[in-house]
């Protein structure tokens, strides 16, 4: 499943949490990885793992240097309440006492009493990916939550093993060079084009084979799940709530399955399909994608007075294909090929709010020559920076280890060719993104049995109808396997649904994580809005949409 692409270049400096975090041991470049955390003297690294979750965390001042939110997310109050700290966890979960990892966490307390009635615990937050920063995402949720929650959990995000603040943080390649634009175009026009594309799909997969053979069979769902339970108990809760969104919603889903007596509310918003991961998932959301760009298309043919670009959904689709086989020839700047432009469109299927910016930069594009807009957006929706390729590296180690992937590549074309026929805006961009699962050095193991098990509470599922990254027949049949689960459908086709501006959704999720009350049947809310035409190409507003997009973009 193609992780949501960054939506607004965030620059953050993390820094070493207080309380001893392991060095990531260099660069991206590094020509090493660091080995697992050694404990400090006279003890093993498995005892402080365990020492970790019976002493709770250490709790203090993140450092100047670690924002972890987003410019424009945080306020000067909120951020001054969050406290940061760090929960060892072993490498592997069957050897408690082995080696082990830091996972970084930070938490926005609760301003109400915890001795009163309206403190209401713990929520533990992620966003997705895989490879999402938690703590971003916690930042976030504190400031968003509606009125009659705020101010009433103690929030608390972590980064999962291998992201960001976490210990080590993985990275496979050099992203200045890997990532230099214009890459080949993810389109191959001849087995000659594929098999150099092939190329960079099975180099991936050996340097990260090269960088991390310690780690690499200990990056499933099912660990990042032992270890959320690693910091539920260092938090001191016999009992979590938790709020996921995503691929964040297969990390909840595979909680309950392995802890239900752990979860006190779980809150699934854009849910993964737990019975297609991820090679099949990836298929779906193909489909799913091609039928959102064509929404998008067709919205721009709505508005031919402002943009130009076509009068109807099949003279701007032609206006697109042309830009991109242009952009193969030719790439703007000599950065923006197609491969490029996919990267920057692809985020219009995450969010509309997006739409008009997009809109903008293709048509003075096509209509005045102009390049900067394309330059821009590449720099801001499509760019690769080393927060990225950590991203991407931790992505590739989860699905790939979560779940079987056809070995020989024939079987990947044997799919993906005839597809692009039928959906052809993200079929051979999402393959490559995920081809390097066919030469990952484990072949993926069994997935968890997401099931709804004895003693799991009502369960708040969240949907949007239109959703590409994650289709809504995926939802429906995570619902099937969740008996106490109810779902609120909303009738848009963005990514994330909940804390983005719908009075409706928000309503249900106030009802649900104040007093536990789901529907009693699946209820529906209507969608937000279209977005207004506007020739614009600065990025959209920060709130609303805009800034849950941003913050799951991690």
């Amino acid at each position: 499943m193609r992780r949501v692409k960054r939506c607004v270049r965030v620059v953050a400096a993390v820094a070493t949490l207080a309380g001893g975090m392991v060095s990531a041991g260099g660069s991206p470049a590094a020509a090493g990885a660091p080995a697992p955390a050694s404990a400090s003297p006279g003890t093993t690294a498995g005892t402080a793992a365990g020492a970790s979750a019976r002493s709770g965390i250490a709790w203090a001042a993140c450092p100047a240097g670690d924002r972890t939110a987003a410019p424009g997310q945080a306020t000067p109050s909120r951020a001054a309440r969050v406290e940061c700290g760090a929960v060892r966890v072993p490498v592997d979960h069957s050897v408690p006492l082995g080696q082990s990892l830091t996972i970084a966490v930070n938490r926005i307390p609760a301003t109400v009493p915890r001795d009163g009635g309206r403190y209401l615990g713990t929520m533990l937050v992620n966003p997705g990916g895989p490879g999402g920063s938690g703590r971003k995402l916690a930042e976030f949720v504190a400031g968003a939550l509606p009125a009659e929650l705020a101010g009433r959990y103690d929030i608390v995000g972590f980064d999962p093993r291998g992201v960001g603040g976490s210990r080590p943080a993985m990275h496979c390649v050099d992203p200045r060079t890997y990532y230099a634009a214009p890459r080949p175009d993810a389109v191959p026009g001849d087995a000659a084009e594929e098999q150099v594309l092939l190329g960079r799909a099975q180099e991936y997969a050996n340097r990260c084979a090269a960088l991390w053979p310690w780690l690499l069979p200990h990056m499933t769902t099912a660990d990042s799940a032992r270890d959320m339970d690693r910091v539920r108990a260092a938090l001191g809760e016999e009992k979590i709530t938790y709020l996921g969104y995503s691929y964040g919603t297969y990390l909840g889903a595979v909680y309950a399955t392995l802890f239900p007596q752990r979860v006190r509310r779980l809150v699934l918003d854009s849910s993964v399909d737990p019975g297609a991961v991820w090679y099949r998932a990836n298929l779906n959301q193909d489909v799913a994608f091609d039928r959102r760009h064509r929404d998008f298309l067709a919205w721009v043919a709505r508005h031919n007075d402002v943009y130009r670009l076509g009068r109807t959904e099949e003279q701007t689709s032609f206006a697109w294909y042309a830009m991109r086989a242009r952009l193969r020839e030719h790439p703007a700047g000599g950065v923006v090929g197609p491969s490029e432009l996919d990267d920057v469109f692809s985020a219009g299927g995450y969010s509309d709010r997006l739409w008009p910016q997009l809109a903008s930069l293709w048509s003075r594009y096509v209509r005045q020559g102009e390049v900067s807009g394309l330059l821009d957006g590449y720099d801001r929706l499509g760019g690769h920076t080393t927060e990225d390729e950590n991203g991407y590296a931790v992505y590739l180690s989860v699905q790939c280890a979560d779940a079987p992937w056809p070995r020989d590549w024939a079987a990947w074309h044997a799919d993906m060719a005839p597809l692009h026929l039928s959906a052809p805006f993200l079929t051979w961009p999402n393959a490559w993104y995920n081809a390097p699962c066919a030469f990952w050095p484990q072949p993926g193991g069994k997935p968890v049995d997401v099931r709804g098990g004895a003693g799991l509470p009502p369960i708040l599922m969240i949907q949007s109808r239109g959703d590409a990254a994650t289709p809504y027949q995926g939802a429906l049949n995570l619902l099937r396997r969740l008996p106490t689960a109810r779902m609120v459908v909303e009738g848009g086709g963005n990514h994330g649904v909940a804390l983005s501006g719908n009075a409706c959704v928000d309503r249900h999720l106030t009802a649900y994580l104040s007093e536990g009350k789901v529907p009693r049947r699946t209820a529906v809310c209507p969608a937000m809005p279209e977005p207004r035409a506007v020739d614009r190409m600065a990025a959209p507003r920060s709130h609303g949409q805009e800034s849950l997009t941003r913050a799951l973009s991690g």
